[in-house]
């Protein structure tokens, strides 16, 4: 024996199992892609809008992300992937009374992958998309669940130009803003898309009061719909008139009062509303739409000629909503402005902006929260809308039949007998006539007037 040989021999075991175990060590420790640990992506937050059509997720993301997407069946799933992503707190708080999910789960798939999985009440179509920064948000990832079940309604109207068929004038209500796009913030926090959404709903009920009318609301609830789908879904309902309703904002609070636009093809009528439509049209990208969805509608159909017509019905129309709404309070332009408003540029569908009030003045703020004054501001619209119809009824509707009614009197006719037989009332039809009397001479024509 050599104990000296032996001292060696045992200092370089130690040595050796020393490096062995440091191995191990780092042979058992998650591996850490080099991009995740230095650019780690944080889910600050996520916020769910169903609509009647489809539910939409939105994930507030710290920085941009890459993620994959599929569906899984029995029962039904949407798998997201977000590579070297983590949550920065638990998803709670989240109604899936409506809309598509049953619930989310969240989980690591590997080392990297933050694996976000929605449990549907059934089958949806996905899709997905991300959105950069902006005045509002920062990055998002939007997840867009389609529900198939969920078929467009049905065009209640006669097609133009159905011998004999008589239809309702259909009004589009276009409540501005919605879901993510809030609109503008009053100074003590009321929502544009909340003031002008209960507005539209009463301006809804007056047009459904109204004898030959009818309304569709291109929105009915908190959620966004693009400036695109807003003109598309008035279009696919064959609207007669087309009217967004705002609340308008300055920096400067004192201004005040309602204002009303149409489509202008030459550039603003004034530098405010120049900005106020580059204001308006941002709102796709506060409210999040995919690239597919931004197509320019008049891509296909051309602004020319052909749309004098109806820039004029426009301007008529929104002269007559304006009168009435100088009858509810202080107006902030005397007359119709113009400026380049996306959701205005259907080129068959005369379309008015109204511009309720200025929600970052205190005072009208405080009117717009008001119930009384939204049913006086929708009774306006109404005001202005009936007024331009009786006007301007569309052929094939029932206003233009009431409106152009006539009645040669025969042997035996009767002025009560008459009324009777038209559904109108005696002293209407004395008064439409300029009858003195009820004494009627046969050949004579009689005006009818509306039931």
């Amino acid at each position: 024996m050599h104990p000296t040989k032996r001292k060696d021999k045992s200092g370089f075991d130690k040595q050796r199992r020393a490096a062995l175990g440091t191995l191990a060590g780092l042979l058992l420790m998650p591996v850490v892609p080099r991009a995740f640990a230095a650019n780690g992506v944080q889910v600050k937050g996520v916020r769910m809008w169903p609509s009647p059509e489809s539910t939409r997720l939105v994930f507030d993301l710290s920085s941009p992300a890459e993620h994959t997407l599929f569906t899984l069946a029995n029962p039904d799933r949407v798998v997201i992937d977000i590579p070297g992503a983590s949550l920065d707190k638990p998803v709670n708080g989240l109604d899936f009374s409506q809309g598509l999910l049953k619930r989310i789960r969240t989980a690591r798939q590997g080392d990297d992958t933050l694996r976000v999985v929605l449990d549907l009440k059934h089958k949806a179509r996905p899709k997905s998309f991300v959105l950069r920064p902006n005045q509002e948000y920062g990055d998002r990832l939007v997840i867009d669940l389609e529900d198939p079940e969920v078929k467009s309604a049905p065009v209640q109207r006669a097609e133009r130009g159905d011998a004999g068929a008589l239809r309702d004038i259909v009004i589009a209500i276009d409540p501005g803003h919605g879901g993510e796009d809030p609109g503008a913030i009053g100074p003590t926090g009321t929502r544009e898309k909340d003031v002008v959404l209960a507005v539209a709903r009463r301006l809804k009920a007056l047009i459904e009061q109204e004898p030959g009318m009818r309304c569709f609301m291109t929105r009915d609830g908190d959620y966004y719909v693009s400036l695109n789908q807003r003109i598309k879904r008035a279009r696919d309902q064959r609207a007669d008139l087309f009217i967004s309703i705002h609340a308008d904002a300055f920096r400067d609070r004192r201004a005040r009062g309602s204002s009303v636009y149409t489509l202008s093809q030459r550039g603003a009528s004034s530098e405010y509303a120049r900005l106020l439509a580059d204001k308006e049209n941002a709102s796709d990208a506060i409210g999040g739409v995919s690239l597919e969805d931004k197509d320019d509608l008049l891509a296909s159909v051309l602004l020319d000629l052909s749309q004098t017509a109806t820039l004029e019905a426009s301007s008529d129309a929104a002269t007559r909503v304006l009168g009435s709404l100088r009858r509810v309070g202080h107006v902030h332009k005397p007359r119709v402005e113009q400026a380049g408003f996306r959701v205005l540029k259907a080129p068959d569908m005369p379309s008015v902006l109204v511009e309720t009030a200025f929600i970052s003045n205190p005072a009208e703020e405080r009117k717009l929260r008001s119930s009384s004054h939204q049913y006086a501001l929708a009774r306006a619209l109404m005001d202005g809308v009936r007024t331009y119809f009786r006007s301007n009824p569309p052929p094939g509707t029932r206003l233009a039949q009431a409106r152009s009614r006539e009645h040669v009197i025969g042997r035996g006719d009767t002025l009560s007998g008459i009324a009777r037989n038209y559904d109108v009332s005696l002293d209407n039809l004395r008064r439409v006539n300029a009858l003195s009397s009820d004494d009627l001479r046969v050949g004579a024509v009689l005006r009818i007037p509306p039931s």
